[in-house]
């Protein structure tokens, strides 16, 4: 989807624009994403795609949940820290996985 790495340019311009405090994103259950238009379209990337690339794909975070749940986090038993747990049930919350 995505042309290339001399295209990053533009992603960066983005996230520097972000920490000039510029309102170009739209807040979302995993994050800050570029809001429509605020990331210039490189020349072989159309207007659908980018949206593509700027859209939550809400199903396959779902699974990435359990994935974390049931085959990463017990590896590490206690040991694991209490923030982790508590940064993916609220990311799980926002997402509406219980």
């Amino acid at each position: 989807m995505w042309s290339g790495y001399g295209e990053n340019s533009r992603v960066l311009a983005w996230v520097f624009d972000r920490c000039d405090g510029k309102d170009n994103y739209v807040k979302t259950a995993i994050g800050l994403l570029p809001s429509k238009g605020s990331i210039q379209n490189p020349p072989d990337v159309s207007d659908e795609v980018m949206e593509q690339l700027c859209t939550i794909e809400t199903e396959g975070w779902k699974k990435e949940i359990a994935d974390i749940r049931d085959r990463h986090y017990p590896q590490f038993g206690a040991k694991l820290p209490r923030e982790l747990k508590e940064e993916l049930d609220e990311l799980a919350r926002e997402l509406g996985v219980e």
